[in-house]
């Protein structure tokens, strides 16, 4: 569904945050700076465009990545690809914190719309349109593609930055599956419009666009489904996931390594009954985390009398 680091080109770390390009990119920046190959006098001025949509995405997802480090979560990967780009974060499991890691890369095109279109407006204050009309436009485009990012960005279609702010949102109201269930849903709607749109403006990128979305809504319905069902089991008491604190589900939800038997981590914590191997962490159904058997333990079983 994402583009990943297989078959992309390390760029930098940065911040303990590692920057790949997906190959694909060069493909699309080829079309895309042939396409308006008439828009500026020097064909230079189009790649110098392109790239500035190239760093406005990666500081979009640098907010990200930032702000979900700063409420203890995980984020040390940005992929860039023709669609945009994808911060790999992984915020702790409390909607406060989700919603913070989201909105913070809106909220870094909020902060470069003044600054570039105050740009914009002193280039031509300066006579910039007559003296250096590339560099002009240059300026006034580079504030035209921050806008239209960040107003693409918070239409309220999962999984767009919009989409995830209102699940992050209902998450307070609702509880975790229900508001993407819920989020999920309105992102068909939203996927629907676009796929209209894309009809009657003959535009195939505004197609493709559609598609991923749907693709990602699609999963994210699956998932408030299995949070659905999760939400529904007992639970054992005395442990607690290190990351989310939910206490694990009672029964065989894991699979041993080496001979892939079901069972239940926390039966016998950290060995396999079927075949001995031992395992030194144990996935979280909830959030997905992976910690130490040991970590897990917040209270001692209650004793019987």
């Amino acid at each position: 569904m994402l583009p990943t680091r297989k078959g992309s080109i390390r760029l930098f770390r940065l911040a303990g945050i590692e920057v790949f390009l997906h190959w694909s990119w060069f493909i699309v920046a080829v079309i895309a700076i042939k396409l308006r190959s008439g828009h500026y006098a020097s064909p230079l001025f189009n790649v110098f465009e392109y790239l500035s949509l190239f760093v406005i995405v990666l500081l979009h997802e640098f907010g990200h990545s930032l702000a979900c480090r700063s409420v203890g979560g995980k984020a040390d990967q940005i992929v860039l690809w023709p669609l945009g780009g994808v911060a790999y974060v992984a915020p702790p499991q409390r909607p406060g914190a989700t919603l913070w890691s989201i909105a913070a890369g809106p909220l870094v095109n909020v902060g470069l719309f003044p600054v570039l279109w105050a740009l914009g407006w002193a280039a031509g204050h300066f006579g910039w349109a007559d003296l250096h009309p590339d560099g002009y436009r240059l300026v006034q485009m580079m504030a035209l593609i921050n806008t239209v990012i960040l107003v693409f960005n918070i239409l309220p279609i999962y999984p767009l930055d919009g989409g995830q702010i209102l699940r992050s949102l209902l998450w307070f109201l609702l509880g975790r599956a229900r508001s993407l269930m819920i989020a999920s849903i309105i992102g068909f709607v939203g996927v629907a419009l676009l796929f209209a749109l894309a009809v009657f403006r003959h535009s195939l990128w505004t197609g493709i666009m559609a598609a991923f979305i749907l693709m990602n809504c699609v999963q994210g319905f699956r998932h408030a489904r299995l949070l659905t069902v999760l939400e529904r089991l007992p639970r054992r008491a005395g442990f607690g996931c290190p990351a989310c604190k939910a206490s694990p589900p009672l029964g065989n939800f894991w699979a041993c390594s080496k001979c892939r038997n079901a069972l239940d981590a926390f039966v016998t914590p950290g060995v396999c009954p079927h075949c001995g191997e031992r395992f030194p962490a144990t996935v979280c159904p909830d959030c997905g985390s992976s910690r130490p058997v040991g970590e897990w333990v917040v209270a001692p079983p209650p004793m019987r009398a």
